[in-house]
C-alpha cells in the first residue's frame, strides 16, 4: 500500500476529508470557498438548513476516496457544487473540495479521463446557462475564467500524474540496468573461475593420458594436480555462490582472490606445462577489494589464454606496484621457427567465445583503468592493464 508522510494513503485522505469538513463549519473562513453563481440569498429555514448541511457534507466527505475512486469523488462533489450554486447556499469553505476533487481526478484517474472531462465540461455549460437564467450577475467572460481555473486545476493534477509515471519509469529502467550489470558481473566471474580451472584440468588430464603407460609417476603427479585444481575451483565457486546468496551484507567473502595469490596462478600454469616467469616491481600495498580482484582476474585470464592458445611458449608476467596504479603486463612469445617436441598432445580445447578479454576490459574500465590486448610482431600476444589504486579495502 502506498504511503506518504508515514501514514497509509486511505488514512491521509480520510484526514483531509475530516479537516475540510471541520473548516466548512467555521464562519470566519466560509467566504474562502470558490463561487460562480452569486445568486441572491433569501431566508434559510429549517429545511434549507438541512439541505445546506447535506450539501456541505457532500462537498467534503467524498474526499476520503479521492485517490481510491477519483472519478466517483469528482462527480459527487461536482454535483453538490452545482446544486449549491443554483440554490445559492450554503456559504461554506467546504466548496474548496470541488477544486481538490478536480486535482485528484487529474492526478489519480487512470481510465476514462477524456470521457469524464467531457461530462464535467457539458455539466458546467448547463450550470452556466441555468445560473444566467436565474439572474446570476456573472457574464460570459466570468464563466469562462472560472472554467479555465477548473481546467488549470485538472491539468496541474495531470502534470503530477505524468511526473510520477516518468519517475516510476526511470526507477524501473535504473533497476533493469542495475540487474543487467549484476548479471554481467556474475557472468564475468563465472567465466573467469570456470574457464581457468577447467582449462587447467583438461590440459593436465591430457598430459597424464600421454604418459600414463610410460611414466606412471608423472601421470600420478598430473592426477594430483587435477585434484588440487578442482578443489581450488570449488572454493572459488562457493565464494561466488556466497555472494549471490548474500542478504545485503556489503562485506565481501574472505575467499575473494587477491593479488597475493597471483603466484598460485603462475604455479598452476607451470603445472599445466606452461613456462611462466613472474616479475614483481615496487612495494605491494593493500588495495580495495575491486582492484585486488581485477588484477587477479587479468593474470588469471591471460594465463588461461596462454595455456589454451600458446601451449609451451614462454610467458612472462610483470606486476608493477606504483603509487597511483597497479600495472600488469602479460606477454606470450610467438611460435618457434623450428618444430619443438610437444609438451602435451595437441588435442583441441573448446573455444571460449571471446568473452574473457571483453569481460576484463569492462571490469578494468569500471575502475577507471584501461586494458590493451593484441598480437605482437613476433607472433606472440601481449595484454597490458593499468588499474588505478583504490586504497585499502
Amino acid at each position: 500500500m502506498a504511503r506518504g508522510h508515514g501514514l497509509p494513503v486511505p488514512v491521509q485522505d480520510i484526514a483531509l476529508a475530516v479537516g475540510i469538513t471541520a473548516l466548512a463549519f467555521v464562519p470566519t473562513v466560509s467566504h474562502l470557498g470558490p463561487e460562480i453563481g452569486d445568486l441572491p440569498r433569501g431566508q434559510v429555514g429549517t429545511f434549507g438548513a438541512v439541505i445546506g448541511l447535506a450539501l456541505t457534507l457532500a462537498l467534503c466527505l467524498p474526499l476520503a476516496v479521492r485517490r481510491r475512486w477519483p472519478g466517483t469523488c469528482v462527480l459527487t462533489i461536482s454535483g453538490a457544487f452545482a446544486v449549491s450554486q443554483v440554490l445559492g447556499h450554503p456559504d461554506t469553505f467546504g466548496k474548496i473540495g470541488f477544486l481538490l476533487a478536480l486535482y485528484a481526478a487529474g492526478a489519480h484517474l487512470a481510465r476514462f479521463r477524456l470521457r469524464l472531462g467531457a461530462v464535467l465540461t457539458a455539466g458546467y455549460v448547463v450550470l452556466a446557462v441555468v445560473l444566467s437564467e436565474l439572474g446570476s450577475p456573472q457574464g460570459f467572460l466570468d464563466f469562462l475564467a472560472f472554467y479555465l481555473l477548473t481546467g488549470v486545476t485538472w491539468l496541474a493534477g495531470s502534470g503530477v500524474r505524468r511526473w510520477r509515471a516518468e519517475a516510476a519509469e526511470r526507477e524501473r529502467l535504473a533497476a533493469e540496468v542495475a540487474t543487467a550489470a549484476e548479471r554481467a558481473r556474475i557472468a564475468r566471474d563465472l567465466h573467469d573461475v570456470v574457464t581457468h580451472h577447467v582449462t587447467a584440468m583438461v590440459v593436465q588430464a591430457d598430459a597424464a593420458q600421454l604418459v600414463f603407460d610410460t611414466e606412471p609417476a608423472r601421470a600420478e603427479g598430473g592426477l594430483t594436480a587435477i585434484s588440487e585444481t578442482g578443489r581450488r575451483a570449488l572454493t572459488e565457486l562457493r565464494s561466488l555462490l556466497d555472494v549471490l546468496e548474500a542478504t545485503g551484507d556489503p562485506t565481501p567473502p574472505t575467499t575473494t582472490p587477491t593479488m597475493g595469490r597471483v603466484r598460485d596462478l603462475v604455479e598452476q600454469a607451470r603445472t599445466s606445462g606452461q613456462p611462466v616467469e613472474l616479475t614483481e616491481q615496487g612495494v605491494g600495498r593493500p588495495q580495495s577489494v575491486d582492484v585486488e580482484l581485477a588484477a587477479y582476474r587479468v593474470v588469471q585470464e591471460t594465463l588461461t589464454n596462454a595455456v589454451r592458445h600458446a601451449a609451451g611458449r614462454p610467458t612472462t608476467v610483470l606486476v608493477r606496484h606504483g603509487d597511483e596504479h597497479v600495472e600488469i603486463e602479460v606477454t606470450t612469445a610467438g611460435p618457434p621457427d623450428t618444430p619443438a617436441t610437444p609438451v602435451r598432445p595437441a588435442r583441441p580445447i573448446t573455444p571460449s567465445g571471446g568473452r574473457g578479454l571483453i569481460g576484463l576490459r569492462e571490469r578494468v574500465r569500471m575502475l577507471d583503468g584501461r586494458l590493451e590486448a593484441g598480437p605482437r610482431s613476433d607472433g606472440g600476444f601481449r595484454v597490458h592493464a593499468l588499474i588505478p589504486s583504490g586504497g585499502a579495502g
